[in-house]
């Protein structure tokens, strides 16, 4: 049941958990996976507290960050501010989001409608990686591009590995070459940023680009994986393991909104698109009237680039959470949230730990199956 990079990770089971809660993390971890904090969204002294009490719970056990600093982002090199990449956002944007929101029986708020900040355009991801390097972490991750050089460098001088998400076998080479550890071949069945090849095909892909260099670097699979048979499956086609994100977003532990949990528990793999219409980057997310309003389709509204359409909408969106979770039928129909194409697989609520023992168990079936496929 164990791969190499068990015992390089120190870990029971090559089950990777991305999550933004802490408790899933902890919880992952203490069950033999890896947990992975999602940190971008947070300030230096919020992610101190979330990884000091990771630490008090986990005991040792390892675990990672994961801090987005994307490659691209308007307002990149500039040095502005917040403030002067919000006067970027056009009136017009502005307008278009508060007439959605009427259209839905959403009032406007008597004050200026707030923006969000701009995590997503890394100007927090050398302060975050500090408070990270902080504590006992065993693994940072990046996404949305090349990992900026503080970042290799921090890792070469702390022994900490670094890992980078990739869409296409190119990517995946640029990472190796920059001096990434460990490559997830992220497939377009994948909740969040994603790419358009397929898991399927993208892990091969992968596999092959980097033996044609003679890399070594493991690669985990990523995109749509919600059980242990797809990973069984990923790891028959050379995979070092999983990493895994949505499948832990209607656990018990998940912070995720519960209007949105019921409508991950309703979805089927169909319910979900690659949008832009939440941060300006393509991620997969739940159907509903916030994607329809911003497809890229006659009548859907352009969107803004990184990280100014976050900075327009990510306010709204929680706003359009806590009214759903009231009842709000308007906000029940808007509301929206990254997750892959494998919700059609998660229609029950369940502990993390759970989640996990049902993954070693189908991994276990899947792989005796297999075996027993060659007896004579």
């Amino acid at each position: 049941m164990k791969t190499p990079i068990c015992d390089q990770y120190g870990i029971e089971f090559p089950l990777f958990a991305f999550s933004h809660c802490r408790d899933v993390v902890a919880a992952v971890t203490n069950a033999g996976g890896f947990g992975v904090l999602g940190g971008t969204a947070y300030s230096p002294d919020q992610l101190e507290q979330e990884l000091a009490w990771i630490d008090s719970e986990v005991k040792g056990k390892p675990y990672g960050v994961d801090i987005i600093v994307p490659a691209k982002f308007e307002g990149k090199g500039e040095n502005v501010s917040t403030t002067q990449l919000a006067d970027r956002i056009p009136g017009e944007f502005r307008e278009f989001v508060t007439e959605l929101l009427a259209g839905h029986d959403i009032p406007v708020e008597e004050k200026k409608p707030r923006l969000g900040g701009s995590g997503l355009s890394g100007d927090t991801g050398e302060q975050l990686l500090e408070v990270a390097l902080r504590h006992p972490i065993k693994l940072m991750a990046n996404a949305l591009g090349v990992p900026p050089d503080y970042m290799i460098e921090a890792g070469r001088s702390s022994g900490v590995p670094v890992a980078a998400l990739v869409g296409a076998k190119e990517h995946a080479l640029k990472q190796v070459k920059a001096g990434v550890d460990l490559i997830i071949a992220q497939g377009t069945e994948a909740g969040g940023h994603c790419g358009e090849v397929s898991t399927l095909v993208l892990v091969p892909e992968v596999l092959d680009a980097l033996a044609s260099v003679g890399s070594d670097v493991p690669v985990l699979a990523a995109g749509g994986i919600v059980t242990g048979k797809q990973m069984a499956a990923c790891v028959a086609m050379g995979a070092a393991g999983a990493w895994t994100g949505s499948v832990w977003l209607t656990t018990e532990e998940a912070e995720t909104a519960p209007a949105t949990v019921k409508k991950m528990l309703a979805a089927s793999s169909r319910d979900t698109i690659r949008s832009t219409g939440r941060t300006g980057k393509p991620a997969r997310q739940l159907v509903s009237d916030w994607t329809k309003a911003w497809a890229p389709t006659p009548g859907g509204h352009p969107t803004l680039p990184l990280p100014l359409q976050n900075m327009l909408v990510e306010p709204q969106l929680r706003r359009i959470d806590k009214l759903a979770a009231t009842g709000h039928e308007g906000a029940q129909a808007l509301a929206t949230y990254f997750v892959g194409q494998g919700v059609g697989l998660m229609n029950k609520v369940k502990p993390a730990r759970e989640v996990v023992l049902e993954f070693i168990e189908d991994y276990v079936t899947a792989a005796e199956r297999l075996s027993g496929s060659l007896d004579d």
